[in-house]
């Protein structure tokens, strides 16, 4: 049996001690498409030594950048075929700024399984330390694992959350570009899903997709940037669902409302008919 809840819900997956410099920054930063505008004072914020500040969502791959092959989602109670997984949700919770160099320690664990009927969600917790055991940041993520479900499980909370009726606040048109999914696996992810065509059609795509940790990270600089004016250490979270798929070199759309809590925000592949890609999203500020 590929998932037993019983024994994988509440496991302790271990821990990781890694580093990062300021180049692992910045090559996670030009993975997103910063630096377009090499002149611009607020692209060198992303990509320059000097003033140079740390997107929080780099806490999703700080720990994976020493990594070279393809991610297993084998754990305790969970054994599942790489080809039919799918990253579902990813919330980011930054404690503090993160530093632009640094050595920490992440603890993992499995916090539920849901069963979807056709499909499992298995949700991990990831907390970062720093040397002295202060919290830098809490990562949360989903995965989808297609064919999966059927298990017994609990079926799990729906948690959409429906953009307001008003226009939105802003709307942000980001590039992607063709190569952006090979730049994005130099930071840790080598799923052959976003390189290898041969992989992804057998996988069900017509060619290889962008990774959703990548959209994930472009979208959170795009309405930092235009929201925020461009101050990383105003995010205090970030969290989105993964709707649908982006192929690499599409646009983007991103629209954003003002809420009191925080910004909702929705993004779409407007060459798609505005086919949905981050749904349930949310950015937080310190402010």
């Amino acid at each position: 049996m590929p998932i037993d809840p019983s024994v994988a819900i509440g496991a302790d997956l271990g821990e990781v001690s890694f580093a990062w410099t300021a180049s692992d920054v910045q090559l996670y930063h030009l993975a997103l498409g910063a630096g377009a505008d090499p002149m611009s004072p607020r692209e060198l914020r992303y990509t320059y030594e000097e003033g140079l500040q740390v997107l929080p969502t780099f806490a999703t791959v700080a720990a994976n950048l020493r990594v070279f092959e393809p991610p297993a989602v084998s754990f305790p109670g969970v054994e599942v075929d790489l080809g039919k997984v799918l990253h579902g949700k990813q919330e980011v919770i930054a404690h503090r700024p993160i530093p632009v160099s640094g050595k920490a320690v992440a603890r993992t664990r499995i916090v539920d399984v849901f069963d979807k009927g056709k499909a499992a969600v298995i949700v991990n917790e990831t907390v970062a330390t720093d040397s002295d055991g202060t919290p830098l940041w809490t990562l949360r993520s989903s995965i989808f694992a297609r064919g999966e479900g059927g298990f017994g499980g609990e079926r799990g909370p729906s948690d959409r959350a429906e953009p307001p009726s008003r226009e939105p606040d802003a709307v942000i048109d980001t590039p992607t570009l063709p190569q952006q999914a090979l730049l994005y696996r130099l930071c840790g992810d080598r799923n052959p899903l976003h390189a290898d065509p041969a992989f992804a059609a057998a996988a069900g795509f017509d060619r290889p997709i962008l990774h959703g940790l990548c959209t994930y990270g472009v979208v959170a600089k795009a309405v930092t940037d235009a929201c925020l004016d461009g101050d990383t250490t105003r995010v205090a979270s970030f969290s989105a669902k993964f709707a649908g798929v982006v192929f690499p070199g599409e646009p983007l759309r991103t629209r954003v409302w003002r809420e009191p809590a925080g910004l909702l925000i929705a993004t779409t592949a407007p060459d798609r008919d505005d086919a949905p890609v981050l749904s349930d999203t949310f950015l937080t500020t310190t402010d």
